[in-house]
């Protein structure tokens, strides 16, 4: 419990994003995104929502972590569709860097999707998202954020982080 604890606030974002997917593409595109992320159940859940300005939507995250099996179901909606997707990635944070899983579909092919968080300290993190299609031999990376922390929160995170 606690792994999303550092992602509690407000964050300016920076997307990469691939124009199209499992094509071979290498062609990025680059938008700004606010997000701004709370905590719940003593640390056991995390709700965060994101407005991608430039896109004209925004999404939402809810993080819950089962004690039991010591993992984190991560689950994804976003204004464009109205939908709580499934399946949740599942997953834990082993030596500061957090790995999360499922099996799901792009565009109708069955894909495997990881999602990774690292590079965590209080003022940055970085997320990032890829898919494989050959039973994770190979994983193309198909979206990037950069998360640095909103100006007005860096004051008190500091404070928080050296207590």
């Amino acid at each position: 419990m606690g792994d999303f604890d550092f992602f509690k606030g407000t964050w300016n974002v920076v997307n990469r994003r691939l124009r199209k997917r499992l094509v071979g593409s290498e062609e990025w595109e680059e938008f700004p995104g606010v997000s701004v992320a709370h905590g719940f159940f003593g640390g056991g859940g995390h709700f965060d929502e994101i407005a991608f300005p430039t896109k004209g939507s925004s999404g939402a995250t809810i993080r819950i972590f089962d004690p039991a099996r010591e993992e984190w179901s991560i689950y994804w909606m976003n204004s464009d569709n109205g939908v709580l997707e499934q399946p949740p990635m599942v997953g834990r944070f082993v030596d500061g860097v957090g790995r999360f899983y499922a099996d799901d579909q792009h565009e109708g092919q069955p894909v495997r999707c990881r999602f990774i968080w690292s590079d965590i300290s209080a003022t940055t993190a970085r997320w990032e998202q890829a898919f494989s299609t050959d039973g994770e031999q190979t994983w193309e990376t198909n979206w990037i954020m950069i998360f640095t922390r909103a100006s007005d929160q860096l004051s008190e995170t500091a404070a928080v982080v050296s207590r």
